[in-house]
Parts: structure tokens; sequence; C-alpha cells
């Protein structure tokens, strides 16, 4: 064989190089993970997502269960569309410092960690920002490496989610993500689904509804509130005037 012919040449390469460009890849996958997340929020920032990630696991886990029939409910409707007695219903029930924190309320993190330890109903202290976060880049994990590396993640785009979105975006984002039964996500479809009316049509009390399933909304239904479901509801409308009704929503920038 010639010395200077190609296999001489490919056979004469340092072991080392391939190993050195594979590490070289290596190494930048979460340069190119970075950029990745920044081009999504970016987008979402002006598109409005079609679907999240929290809908798209549920329709392939009703198709691997056989559920052949299972369809996703969801249909995007602006917040200038919706009944302005929605959004703040959300904002009542789930995260009433919404118009100031940025993506992460400490305050509200500890009170739920205490009234965790106290026993009743677990409640967490998430945000809205960071339930967008959630519902529309991540998954639910179920074992503690799975929730460590989701709830890192979670952190990561609901930083990038505030800086990059105002506050109107991820409140009206977060209204037609949020799941408000099986299979039933944002505002129109659970309108449609549980009253029989659109989001723009829905009564103070009937937001309140909506927004008392949230914590569990396969465990709670809207269209058939029990006790529980009740006296959540009438609380959400209490609070729904102590931020200023409508009002709120023109402190949102």
């Amino acid at each position: 064989m010639a010395q200077g012919s190609p296999e001489a040449r490919t056979h004469g390469l340092p072991p080392g190089r391939p190993r050195r460009r594979w590490l070289r890849r290596l190494l930048l996958l979460p340069v190119w993970l970075v950029l990745l997340s920044l081009l999504q929020v970016a987008v979402l920032r002006f598109v409005d997502p079609p679907f999240s990630s929290f809908m798209a696991i549920r329709q392939v886990d009703a198709w691997l269960a056989g559920e052949r029939g299972f369809r996703i409910a969801h249909d995007w409707r602006d917040l200038e569309a919706m009944t302005p007695s929605l959004p703040v219903a959300l904002i009542a029930a789930e995260d009433q410092n919404f118009a100031t924190h940025s993506g992460f309320d400490l305050a509200a993190i500890e009170q739920a960690r205490k009234r965790n330890e106290r026993g009743g109903r677990l409640r967490g202290g998430s945000t809205i920002s960071q339930q967008v976060a959630k519902n529309l880049f991540l998954w639910q994990g179920s074992s503690t490496a799975s929730r460590w590396i989701r709830k890192g993640l979670e952190t990561w785009y609901t930083v990038l989610v505030e800086l990059m979105w105002p506050k109107r975006r991820i409140l009206e984002v977060y209204a037609n993500v949020a799941e408000f039964g099986d299979g039933v996500y944002g505002a129109q479809a659970a309108a449609r689904s549980f009253f029989g009316r659109d989001a723009g049509a829905l009564t103070p009390s009937q937001s309140a509804q909506l927004a008392a399933v949230l914590p569990s909304p396969k465990r709670y239904s809207a269209a058939r509130p029990g006790p529980y479901v009740q006296r959540r509801a009438r609380a959400i409308e209490r609070n729904m005037r102590q931020i200023g009704g409508a009002a709120y929503l023109e402190a949102l920038e």
C-alpha cells in the first residue's frame, strides 16, 4: 500500500482523535439545549401553541392504553375573547401575587410547606408562571430522579418565560393550557364541555368553579361540583372581589 494513499492516512489517524471529537460534541450539547429552549420561549411569545407537552403525553397515554377514540379537547382563545372573570378567577385561586412576583413566590411556597406539614389536602406554592413552564414544556415525573430533573428544567423555563413574556401573555397561555378535566385543556374547551357556552360567556360563579378544580381536575368536576369544589369556588369569588376583579387585569403589562 502506498504511503500517501487514503487508506494509509485513515489508519494513521491518532486513536484519540475520534474520541476528542465526540467529547467536544458532548460538551456542546448543553449549549444547544439552552439555545433550543431560548428559541422555544421566544417563538411562543408571539405564536399561539397548538398543544402543550401535557396534552401530547395524555393523548399518547390514551392510545397506548387502547383508548383509540380518545381525543384531547382544546380550542385556543385569546385573553380578550374570554370573560374577564375567568383569568381573574385563575389568579385568585392560584397566584394572587402574580402581578408583582418574578416567577417565584417564596412566601407562598413557605406557607404551602407549613400547611402541608399540618396535614390535610396537599397544596403547592407554584406560581402561574411555573405552571406554564411545566405544562407547556415538561412532563409529570413519578420517580425521585425524574422529579428533580423536571424541577430544575421548570425553574429554567420559568426564568425564561418571565424574562421574555409580558404578564398578560403568561396568563393567556396558562388559561389555554391548564387542564380543567380529564383531557379537557384550556378555558374554551372547559366552558364548552362543562357549561355548553363559550369562554366569553361564562359567569363569575362558573369561572370560579373552573378555577376550583385546578388542584386535581381528574378528581373534581366543575359541572357537578361537590362540597369541596363549592366551598372553594365561593372562597375564590371572594378573593376575586378582594383583588379588584377585572381591574386587576389592567395592572398587568
